[in-house]
């Protein structure tokens, strides 16, 4: 019993810096998986909205076309365009906008090109200045000009962030 050595504190000492660093590396690297997770299941989230958009859009465009096939005096499309700003706008927010001011001009489908023009006044009326809620933000359109051709309606729309006063 005499000769045995008790450990030292600064053995101790070292032991504890050791699991203090291995403790603090586990927590910084769980930091940085979680970031990187995070940034690409956001980047999954935005492409699936886009395809989730377009698969919409197409089916629409489909049926219309499958019902108008036969007639070619008639708005088989809407395609709404955004213009672009100086700085962007968020890209999912003036798709999902896009999307709701399609399903709004959706009514002119189907009508006769020669007489789109009372309809066409009246959209624009309605939707002009036209607040949209997006992701808790509000966004507001003007429609700058209403183009048919060959049973597209092409809209170009100016979207700005709505700001209340």
């Amino acid at each position: 019993m005499k000769d045995r050595k008790w450990p030292t504190l600064q053995g101790f000492k070292r032991f504890m810096q050791f699991v203090g660093v291995f403790l603090l590396g586990m927590v910084i690297g769980s930091i940085a998986y979680n970031m990187v997770f995070q940034a690409s299941y956001n980047q999954l989230w935005i492409e699936n909205k886009d395809l989730q958009i377009q698969l919409y859009q197409a089916e629409e465009d489909n049926k219309t076309l499958r019902k108008y096939q036969n007639r070619s005096t008639v708005v088989k499309e809407v395609k709404v365009r955004v213009e672009e700003r100086d700085p962007p706008l968020d890209s999912l927010a003036v798709k999902e906008v896009v999307q709701m001011l399609q399903d709004e001009l959706e009514v002119l489908r189907g009508r006769n090109i020669f007489d789109i023009d009372s309809d066409a006044k009246m959209a624009r009326t309605l939707l002009n200045r036209k607040i949209y809620s997006v992701r808790d933000k509000d966004y507001s359109i003007q429609i700058k000009t209403m183009l048919v051709s060959e049973g597209v309606l092409q809209v170009w729309v100016d979207m700005r962030p709505y700001v209340r006063s």
